[in-house]
Formats: structure tokens, C-alpha cells, sequence
């Protein structure tokens, strides 16, 4: 089986699946107030839907063997963890050909919000340290069952992430 490493989360790294922005230190311009700084648009989603803001717990198994991924064909997916840092993996858009020899792992800082490209192949995202994740994820509403594609890996395409 094939193993992944999991690697810190960078902009190079992880730009051709989407993008990300750490929520509590945010950087850069903002509007300012006697009480607040506003950072605005830094990560943005177009939708012709309602949005759907859902929260998603993920227990941490003992070994992080990947068995299944999925894609939404039209629709990006946002997912903020909010208790701990979450591994993701992701791998690039294939036409509905699953791709593991593509599939690269990052490690997400808890309060980052990452934004992944429609049709990017990953999974529920998976706790880094803790027994269990708490993560929302962030779609246009009923993608779950509208467009939503999971692939059962081939054996020989199944991969395992390491910290």
C-alpha cells in the first residue's frame, strides 16, 4: 500500500486543488472600527443556491488508511476545523478516474478555512492529535445528494497518510 506523507499546509503546495486563510490571524487591509478590524472577501464562493453550513465530526482511526474519495462535479467545499488540526487529502480533478498516485496530504491549522475546487478529489478531512474532529463544511445546499460522487479505492489504489 501506498503511503502519503502529511505536509504542513502552503499556498504552492496546495494551490492546484483551492485556497485557504487562517481565520484567527488574519493578515492584510482591513476596514477598521473604534472596536473591530474587518478583513473582508478573503476566501470567496460564487453559488446560484442556498449555502449550507454543516458541521461534521470525525473520529481518528487508527491508522489513516484512505479507502473512498469523492468529488462534486460543479461545486467547490469549504471546511473550517474548529477543535484541532485536520489532515485532508486531496488530489486534482480526473474526469471521474480516481488518481491516488496524485493525492497529496495536508496538515490544516485548527481555524483555517480551506476552499477546495469543484471536482478535487478528497474525503471527510481527519483529526491531526485528538480523539475526534469537529470541522464545518461549507456547501452549497443538498450537494450531498445532488452532486456528489464517492469511489470505493481498488486495493491496489488505496492509500495510507502518516504524520
Amino acid at each position: 500500500m501506498r503511503t502519503v506523507k502529511a505536509i504542513p499546509l502552503d499556498h504552492a503546495d496546495f494551490a492546484p486543488f483551492g485556497q485557504f486563510y487562517t481565520m484567527d490571524k488574519p493578515q492584510g487591509y482591513s476596514l477598521n472600527g473604534e472596536l473591530h478590524s474587518f478583513f473582508p472577501d478573503r476566501l470567496v464562493a460564487d453559488s446560484n443556491h442556498r449555502v449550507g453550513y454543516s458541521p461534521i465530526t470525525v473520529k481518528r482511526p487508527e491508522e489513516m488508511v484512505i479507502t473512498k474519495q469523492e468529488y462534486h462535479t460543479t461545486t467547490w467545499e469549504m471546511i473550517l476545523p474548529l477543535n484541532d488540526d485536520m489532515i485532508l487529502h486531496c488530489a486534482p480533478a480526473s474526469a471521474g478516474t480516481p488518481v491516488p498516485e496524485h493525492v497529496m496530504a495536508f496538515i490544516v491549522p485548527k481555524n483555517t478555512l480551506v476552499k477546495m475546487n469543484a471536482a478535487i478529489w478528497h474525503l471527510a478531512p481527519l483529526p491531526a492529535t485528538k480523539d475526534e474532529l469537529n470541522a464545518i463544511i461549507i456547501l452549497p445546499e443538498c450537494t450531498y445528494a445532488n452532486d456528489c460522487t464517492v469511489v470505493d479505492l481498488k486495493p491496489e489504489e488505496q492509500f495510507k497518510i502518516v504524520l
